[in-house]
């Protein structure tokens, strides 16, 4: 059994400003959508884009991520909580994004860059689909860099268990119900858990970005690489819930699902349908 190493959430300082882990992780989230989308501009699959169209695309995109993820967090997880803190909707320094807000917020951007380059809307979200899951691996590499969004309980001799401190609290709860884990917390000084945003890293991130990229590597019909993406993201973070710990103030909803996977539902139904869809058309 591991213990998190418990990383200094400040990466650097510039002057007397500390710049965090999370805020390094978004900067090379952005910086790999720019090298990837000139790779794909390269590979010729989409004749007419320039790469100034890049930046104008990454503005909208981060936009979206930013405000989408924001607002999909304050709806979908703390409604309660922002409707009587409202000013705290503003306070994204404290923590709180939502990759489904995100996503809502980002294909809300991928219409207003349509609108204003006259592009068609799949042509857009097939284009930036690949370069989406590099993002998502540097995000979910910061929360483990934080100590943040750990997974559930599992065995004591798992070889990839790993102890929490930032959990301690969440530990003795549990402990509290249990005899057998009162042994283990008072042994190791935490519970055994799984490291789920190594998990969520590897899926999400690496292993979507190579199948995206493969099936984006040759013509598709307006649409498929975006449906892949719904279904795979879709099924990488409906499996991977099961490893991570709901979130304390919501825990489990209904069937024993947690939120993340009723939010993902959708998503692998849109992805299924789109699919059947475009491969009908001509």
């Amino acid at each position: 059994m591991l213990t998190h190493p418990q990383f200094n959430p400040v990466a650097f300082h510039i002057g007397s400003f500390g710049v965090h882990w999370y805020g390094v992780m978004y900067l090379l989230a952005f910086t790999g959508f720019l090298l990837l989308g000139r790779l794909r501009l390269r590979a010729g699959l989409y004749p007419g884009w320039k790469t100034e169209e890049l930046d104008d695309l990454l503005f909208f995109g981060v936009l979206g991520v930013i405000v989408g993820g924001r607002l999909g967090y304050v709806f979908f997880y703390k409604p309660d909580f922002f409707l009587s803190n409202f000013a705290d909707i503003f306070k994204v320094w404290q923590g709180g994004m939502s990759f489904h807000g995100g996503l809502l917020g980002v294909l809300l951007a991928a219409l207003a860059f349509a609108h204003k380059s006259g592009r068609r809307f799949f042509e857009i979200t097939d284009f930036i689909a690949p370069l989406v899951p590099l993002g998502l691996a540097f995000g979910r590499l910061g929360n483990f860099i934080n100590g943040e969004l750990w997974g559930r309980v599992t065995r004591p001799d798992a070889f990839w268990s790993m102890v929490f401190p930032q959990a301690k609290l969440i530990d003795s709860m549990l402990a509290e119900t249990n005899p057998d884990l009162v042994v283990i917390l008072a042994k190791h000084g935490g519970l055994p858990r799984h490291v789920s945003q190594l998990y969520q890293f590897a899926l999400e991130g690496v292993v979507l970005l190579a199948v995206l990229w493969w099936f984006a590597g040759k013509p598709r019909k307006a649409g498929q690489v975006s449906a892949l993406f719904l279904l795979g993201y879709g099924l990488c973070r409906f499996v991977t819930e099961f490893a991570r710990e709901p979130d304390d103030f919501l825990g489990t909803l209904a069937m024993n699902l947690s939120m993340g996977q009723w939010l993902s539902l959708p998503m692998l139904l849109l992805g299924a349908h789109l699919m059947w869809w475009t491969s009908r058309r001509s």
